[in-house]
Protein backbone atom coordinates (compact mmCIF):
# COMPACT_ATOMS: atom_id res chain seq x y z
CA UNK A 1 0.00 0.00 0.00
CA UNK A 2 1.54 3.05 -0.92
CA UNK A 3 1.72 6.77 1.08
CA UNK A 4 -1.69 8.22 -0.17
CA UNK A 5 -3.75 5.12 -0.05
CA UNK A 6 -2.65 4.25 4.08
CA UNK A 7 -3.54 8.25 5.01
CA UNK A 8 -6.43 7.74 2.87
CA UNK A 9 -7.50 4.67 5.06
CA UNK A 10 -6.53 5.85 8.33
CA UNK A 11 -8.65 8.97 7.45
CA UNK A 12 -11.66 6.71 6.44
CA UNK A 13 -10.89 4.90 9.93
CA UNK A 14 -10.67 7.76 12.06
CA UNK A 15 -14.33 9.38 10.28
CA UNK A 16 -15.74 6.23 11.42
CA UNK A 17 -15.18 6.00 15.22
CA UNK A 18 -15.63 9.84 15.11
CA UNK A 19 -18.79 11.60 15.97
CA UNK A 20 -20.99 13.90 13.98
CA UNK A 21 -20.16 16.21 16.45
CA UNK A 22 -16.46 15.75 16.30
CA UNK A 23 -16.24 15.59 12.38
CA UNK A 24 -18.10 18.90 12.41
CA UNK A 25 -15.95 20.59 14.86
CA UNK A 26 -12.83 19.59 12.82
CA UNK A 27 -13.72 20.70 9.42
CA UNK A 28 -14.83 24.56 10.55
CA UNK A 29 -12.87 27.09 9.68
CA UNK A 30 -11.61 28.83 13.06
CA UNK A 31 -14.17 30.71 15.31
CA UNK A 32 -14.13 34.45 15.30
CA UNK A 33 -14.94 36.50 18.37
CA UNK A 34 -16.04 39.94 18.24
CA UNK A 35 -14.04 42.18 21.61
CA UNK A 36 -16.28 42.61 24.37
CA UNK A 37 -18.06 46.18 25.21
CA UNK A 38 -16.92 48.94 27.65
CA UNK A 39 -18.63 51.73 28.92
CA UNK A 40 -17.94 54.52 26.21
CA UNK A 41 -17.76 51.67 23.26
CA UNK A 42 -19.44 53.39 19.56
CA UNK A 43 -22.52 51.15 18.68
CA UNK A 44 -23.48 51.90 14.60
CA UNK A 45 -27.57 51.90 14.99
CA UNK A 46 -28.50 50.82 10.94
CA UNK A 47 -31.83 50.09 9.41
CA UNK A 48 -30.85 46.79 7.43
CA UNK A 49 -34.72 45.69 6.98
CA UNK A 50 -37.97 47.36 7.84
CA UNK A 51 -38.43 51.13 7.52
CA UNK A 52 -38.27 53.83 10.08
CA UNK A 53 -41.00 56.28 9.88
CA UNK A 54 -41.29 58.33 13.14
CA UNK A 55 -37.95 59.79 14.16
CA UNK A 56 -38.92 59.51 17.73
CA UNK A 57 -38.07 55.83 17.63
CA UNK A 58 -35.02 56.54 16.59
CA UNK A 59 -34.66 59.03 19.50
CA UNK A 60 -35.96 56.13 21.40
CA UNK A 61 -32.86 53.59 20.16
CA UNK A 62 -30.51 56.57 20.68
CA UNK A 63 -31.44 57.14 24.37
CA UNK A 64 -31.37 53.22 24.95
CA UNK A 65 -27.76 53.21 23.82
CA UNK A 66 -26.77 56.33 25.53
CA UNK A 67 -28.36 54.18 28.96
CA UNK A 68 -26.08 51.15 28.38
CA UNK A 69 -23.16 53.38 28.87
CA UNK A 70 -22.30 53.77 25.08
CA UNK A 71 -22.57 55.76 22.67
CA UNK A 72 -24.36 56.05 19.36
CA UNK A 73 -23.75 56.74 15.87
CA UNK A 74 -26.16 56.77 12.90
CA UNK A 75 -25.47 54.54 10.06
CA UNK A 76 -25.61 57.21 6.73
CA UNK A 77 -28.72 55.56 5.65
CA UNK A 78 -30.10 54.87 8.76
CA UNK A 79 -33.73 57.06 8.09
CA UNK A 80 -34.14 56.10 4.42
CA UNK A 81 -36.93 54.39 2.94
CA UNK A 82 -37.70 52.06 0.19
CA UNK A 83 -41.49 51.67 0.50
CA UNK A 84 -40.94 49.27 3.52
CA UNK A 85 -37.73 48.69 3.43
CA UNK A 86 -34.96 51.27 5.28
CA UNK A 87 -33.85 52.08 1.74
CA UNK A 88 -32.25 50.59 -1.23
CA UNK A 89 -30.61 46.83 -0.72
CA UNK A 90 -27.00 48.14 -1.51
CA UNK A 91 -27.20 51.53 0.94
CA UNK A 92 -28.36 49.19 3.62
CA UNK A 93 -25.67 46.45 3.30
CA UNK A 94 -23.17 49.61 2.72
CA UNK A 95 -23.19 50.86 6.03
CA UNK A 96 -23.41 47.44 7.51
CA UNK A 97 -19.92 47.20 5.74
CA UNK A 98 -18.91 50.94 6.52
CA UNK A 99 -19.21 50.01 10.30
CA UNK A 100 -17.42 47.10 9.75
CA UNK A 101 -14.68 48.67 8.68
CA UNK A 102 -14.45 51.38 11.20
CA UNK A 103 -11.80 50.62 13.81
CA UNK A 104 -13.72 53.24 16.19
CA UNK A 105 -17.24 50.79 16.06
CA UNK A 106 -17.73 48.42 18.76
CA UNK A 107 -20.76 47.23 17.64
CA UNK A 108 -23.91 47.15 15.54
CA UNK A 109 -27.59 47.68 16.55
CA UNK A 110 -30.73 47.46 14.08
CA UNK A 111 -33.29 49.69 15.06
CA UNK A 112 -35.64 47.03 13.82
CA UNK A 113 -36.77 43.97 12.33
CA UNK A 114 -39.32 43.77 9.69
CA UNK A 115 -38.29 42.52 6.41
CA UNK A 116 -35.48 42.88 4.18
CA UNK A 117 -32.30 41.01 5.51
CA UNK A 118 -32.22 38.40 3.32
CA UNK A 119 -31.95 40.86 0.28
CA UNK A 120 -28.93 42.50 1.16
CA UNK A 121 -27.11 39.57 1.93
CA UNK A 122 -25.52 39.29 -1.32
CA UNK A 123 -24.14 42.91 -1.21
CA UNK A 124 -21.83 42.58 2.24
CA UNK A 125 -18.10 42.64 2.44
CA UNK A 126 -17.74 38.86 4.17
CA UNK A 127 -13.76 39.49 3.37
CA UNK A 128 -13.77 42.59 5.42
CA UNK A 129 -16.25 41.73 7.95
CA UNK A 130 -13.60 38.63 8.35
CA UNK A 131 -11.02 40.90 9.32
CA UNK A 132 -12.79 43.09 11.74
CA UNK A 133 -14.76 41.15 14.05
CA UNK A 134 -17.44 43.13 15.75
CA UNK A 135 -20.74 42.46 17.56
CA UNK A 136 -23.43 42.05 15.37
CA UNK A 137 -26.95 42.18 17.36
CA UNK A 138 -30.61 41.45 16.51
CA UNK A 139 -33.34 39.10 15.91
CA UNK A 140 -36.75 38.67 13.81
CA UNK A 141 -35.88 39.56 10.40
CA UNK A 142 -32.04 40.16 11.61
CA UNK A 143 -32.02 36.41 11.83
CA UNK A 144 -31.11 36.12 8.50
CA UNK A 145 -27.91 38.60 8.81
CA UNK A 146 -26.63 37.06 12.09
CA UNK A 147 -26.70 33.57 10.45
CA UNK A 148 -25.37 35.18 6.98
CA UNK A 149 -22.51 36.64 9.20
CA UNK A 150 -21.96 33.79 11.00
CA UNK A 151 -22.08 31.40 8.06
CA UNK A 152 -19.50 33.39 5.55
CA UNK A 153 -17.32 34.36 7.99
CA UNK A 154 -17.49 31.98 11.28
CA UNK A 155 -18.00 34.72 13.68
CA UNK A 156 -19.94 34.70 16.59
CA UNK A 157 -23.28 36.95 16.29
CA UNK A 158 -25.70 38.08 18.48
CA UNK A 159 -29.49 36.84 18.77
CA UNK A 160 -30.60 39.42 20.68
CA UNK A 161 -32.60 42.69 20.76
CA UNK A 162 -33.06 45.14 18.41
CA UNK A 163 -32.90 49.03 19.19
CA UNK A 164 -36.57 48.99 19.77
CA UNK A 165 -37.50 46.41 22.23
CA UNK A 166 -38.13 46.70 25.95
CA UNK A 167 -34.43 47.21 27.51
CA UNK A 168 -36.10 45.54 30.87
CA UNK A 169 -33.89 44.75 34.11
CA UNK A 170 -33.82 41.10 32.62
CA UNK A 171 -32.93 41.74 29.17
CA UNK A 172 -30.49 44.35 29.73
CA UNK A 173 -29.04 42.09 32.08
CA UNK A 174 -28.24 39.61 30.07
CA UNK A 175 -26.65 41.91 27.50
CA UNK A 176 -23.99 43.34 29.72
CA UNK A 177 -23.40 39.97 31.08
CA UNK A 178 -22.61 38.63 27.96
CA UNK A 179 -21.44 41.88 25.83
CA UNK A 180 -19.85 43.47 28.49
CA UNK A 181 -18.42 40.96 31.35
CA UNK A 182 -18.15 38.12 28.80
CA UNK A 183 -19.82 35.77 30.97
CA UNK A 184 -20.25 32.35 29.91
CA UNK A 185 -24.19 32.53 30.98
CA UNK A 186 -26.67 29.69 31.42
CA UNK A 187 -30.18 30.12 30.37
CA UNK A 188 -33.59 29.53 31.47
CA UNK A 189 -36.44 30.40 31.88
CA UNK A 190 -37.74 32.37 34.45
CA UNK A 191 -41.12 33.80 36.25
CA UNK A 192 -41.79 37.08 34.84
CA UNK A 193 -44.24 39.54 35.36
CA UNK A 194 -47.89 38.02 36.80
CA UNK A 195 -45.90 35.04 37.65
CA UNK A 196 -43.65 36.27 39.99
CA UNK A 197 -45.85 35.83 42.58
CA UNK A 198 -47.48 32.34 41.93
CA UNK A 199 -47.07 29.45 44.06
CA UNK A 200 -46.62 27.72 40.03
CA UNK A 201 -44.84 28.75 36.88
CA UNK A 202 -47.88 29.28 34.40
CA UNK A 203 -46.24 31.39 31.62
CA UNK A 204 -42.86 30.57 30.33
CA UNK A 205 -43.23 26.71 31.24
CA UNK A 206 -40.80 24.00 29.62
CA UNK A 207 -41.69 20.59 28.42
CA UNK A 208 -39.02 18.02 27.79
CA UNK A 209 -39.26 16.17 24.24
CA UNK A 210 -36.55 13.66 24.78
CA UNK A 211 -34.39 13.50 28.01
CA UNK A 212 -30.76 14.13 27.82
CA UNK A 213 -27.85 16.67 27.11
CA UNK A 214 -25.95 17.63 23.80
CA UNK A 215 -23.57 19.71 23.01
CA UNK A 216 -22.84 21.71 20.02
CA UNK A 217 -22.72 25.52 17.87
CA UNK A 218 -26.00 27.01 19.09
CA UNK A 219 -27.66 28.16 15.46
CA UNK A 220 -31.38 29.63 15.19
CA UNK A 221 -33.56 32.67 15.02
CA UNK A 222 -36.99 32.77 13.35
CA UNK A 223 -38.41 30.09 11.97
CA UNK A 224 -39.89 32.24 8.77
CA UNK A 225 -36.74 33.58 8.15
CA UNK A 226 -34.39 30.65 8.72
CA UNK A 227 -36.75 28.21 6.00
CA UNK A 228 -36.56 31.01 3.34
CA UNK A 229 -32.78 30.95 3.30
CA UNK A 230 -32.52 26.69 3.11
CA UNK A 231 -30.24 25.93 0.18
CA UNK A 232 -28.55 29.35 0.50
CA UNK A 233 -24.85 29.83 1.19
CA UNK A 234 -25.84 31.90 4.19
CA UNK A 235 -27.21 29.19 6.02
CA UNK A 236 -24.70 27.97 8.50
CA UNK A 237 -23.78 23.80 8.53
CA UNK A 238 -26.06 22.52 10.87
CA UNK A 239 -23.77 19.07 11.54
CA UNK A 240 -23.72 18.55 15.20
CA UNK A 241 -25.98 22.53 16.19
CA UNK A 242 -28.03 23.02 18.51
CA UNK A 243 -31.12 24.33 16.84
CA UNK A 244 -33.60 27.01 18.33
CA UNK A 245 -36.21 28.24 16.47
CA UNK A 246 -39.47 30.93 17.12
CA UNK A 247 -42.00 32.71 16.00
CA UNK A 248 -44.84 35.19 15.51
CA UNK A 249 -48.31 35.52 13.79
CA UNK A 250 -48.04 32.29 11.88
CA UNK A 251 -51.05 29.63 12.11
CA UNK A 252 -50.31 26.10 13.06
CA UNK A 253 -50.12 25.11 9.68
CA UNK A 254 -48.04 27.27 8.06
CA UNK A 255 -45.41 26.05 11.30
CA UNK A 256 -45.65 22.59 10.22
CA UNK A 257 -45.00 23.63 6.40
CA UNK A 258 -41.79 25.48 7.63
CA UNK A 259 -40.46 22.67 10.01
CA UNK A 260 -41.51 20.41 6.95
CA UNK A 261 -39.33 22.35 4.48
CA UNK A 262 -36.44 21.84 7.10
CA UNK A 263 -36.66 18.25 7.63
CA UNK A 264 -37.34 17.38 3.70
CA UNK A 265 -34.18 19.43 3.29
CA UNK A 266 -32.35 17.10 5.63
CA UNK A 267 -31.30 19.60 8.09
CA UNK A 268 -33.11 17.87 11.61
CA UNK A 269 -30.80 14.87 10.77
CA UNK A 270 -28.08 17.08 10.81
CA UNK A 271 -28.51 18.05 14.87
CA UNK A 272 -27.17 17.52 18.13
CA UNK A 273 -30.24 18.90 20.10
CA UNK A 274 -33.17 20.70 19.49
CA UNK A 275 -35.28 23.76 21.72
CA UNK A 276 -38.36 25.19 20.56
CA UNK A 277 -39.08 28.78 21.92
CA UNK A 278 -42.05 30.83 21.76
CA UNK A 279 -44.46 31.26 19.11
CA UNK A 280 -47.01 34.47 19.77
CA UNK A 281 -49.95 34.60 18.41
CA UNK A 282 -49.69 31.58 16.67
CA UNK A 283 -53.05 29.76 16.30
CA UNK A 284 -55.52 27.38 14.57
CA UNK A 285 -57.01 28.86 11.25
CA UNK A 286 -60.32 28.83 10.38
CA UNK A 287 -60.88 25.35 9.36
CA UNK A 288 -62.52 22.59 11.17
CA UNK A 289 -59.78 20.74 12.60
CA UNK A 290 -56.35 21.84 13.52
CA UNK A 291 -52.97 19.96 15.03
CA UNK A 292 -52.20 21.92 17.93
CA UNK A 293 -48.39 23.80 17.74
CA UNK A 294 -47.81 20.97 20.63
CA UNK A 295 -48.57 18.07 18.11
CA UNK A 296 -46.29 19.84 14.77
CA UNK A 297 -42.91 20.06 16.77
CA UNK A 298 -43.40 17.01 18.24
CA UNK A 299 -44.42 15.39 14.79
CA UNK A 300 -41.05 16.78 13.76
CA UNK A 301 -38.49 16.63 16.80
CA UNK A 302 -39.55 13.61 18.58
CA UNK A 303 -38.22 10.63 16.26
CA UNK A 304 -35.15 12.56 15.75
CA UNK A 305 -34.17 10.94 19.35
CA UNK A 306 -31.85 13.82 20.08
CA UNK A 307 -32.24 15.85 23.09
CA UNK A 308 -34.48 18.21 22.88
CA UNK A 309 -36.80 20.75 25.18
CA UNK A 310 -40.04 23.19 24.45
CA UNK A 311 -40.91 26.53 25.55
CA UNK A 312 -37.38 28.12 25.78
CA UNK A 313 -38.25 32.00 27.13
CA UNK A 314 -36.76 33.10 23.14
CA UNK A 315 -38.84 34.88 20.58
CA UNK A 316 -40.52 38.27 20.07
CA UNK A 317 -41.06 38.43 23.72
CA UNK A 318 -40.88 41.27 26.41
CA UNK A 319 -37.91 40.21 27.41
CA UNK A 320 -35.04 39.38 24.34
CA UNK A 321 -32.00 37.57 25.82
CA UNK A 322 -28.94 37.63 24.52
CA UNK A 323 -27.59 34.28 22.18
CA UNK A 324 -24.45 33.39 20.65
CA UNK A 325 -25.07 32.21 17.44
CA UNK A 326 -22.00 30.05 16.61
CA UNK A 327 -20.69 28.91 20.33
CA UNK A 328 -20.34 25.74 21.63
CA UNK A 329 -23.22 25.94 24.21
CA UNK A 330 -24.54 22.63 26.28
CA UNK A 331 -28.66 21.85 26.61
CA UNK A 332 -30.31 19.85 29.42
CA UNK A 333 -33.38 18.77 27.88
CA UNK A 334 -34.67 17.72 30.98
CA UNK A 335 -33.77 21.22 32.98
CA UNK A 336 -34.54 23.26 29.91
CA UNK A 337 -31.40 25.23 30.39
CA UNK A 338 -28.92 26.04 27.40
CA UNK A 339 -25.30 26.68 28.94
CA UNK A 340 -22.20 28.62 27.39
CA UNK A 341 -18.87 26.34 27.06
CA UNK A 342 -17.16 29.70 27.19
CA UNK A 343 -17.28 33.21 26.49
CA UNK A 344 -18.53 34.98 23.21
CA UNK A 345 -16.68 37.55 22.90
CA UNK A 346 -12.45 38.59 23.73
Amino acid sequence: MNRRHFLLNLVATSSFFASPFQLAKAARKPLLKPKRLQSGSIVGIVSPAGATFVREELNIVIDAVKGLGLVPRLAPHVLERYGYLGGKDKDRAADINQFFSDSSVAAILPIRGGWGCSRMLPYLDYQRIRKNPKILVGFSDITALILGLNAQTNLVTFHGPNGLTSWRKTQTDYFRRILFTGEAVTFQNQKDGDDSDRLVQVKYRTQTITSGKAKGRLIGGNLSVLSAIVGSPYLPNFSGAILFLEDTGENIYRIDRMMTHLKIAGLFDKLAGFVFGQCSNCSPDADYGSLTLEEVVWDHIQPLGIPAWYGAMIGHVENVLTLPIGLEVEIDADAGTIRMLESAVE
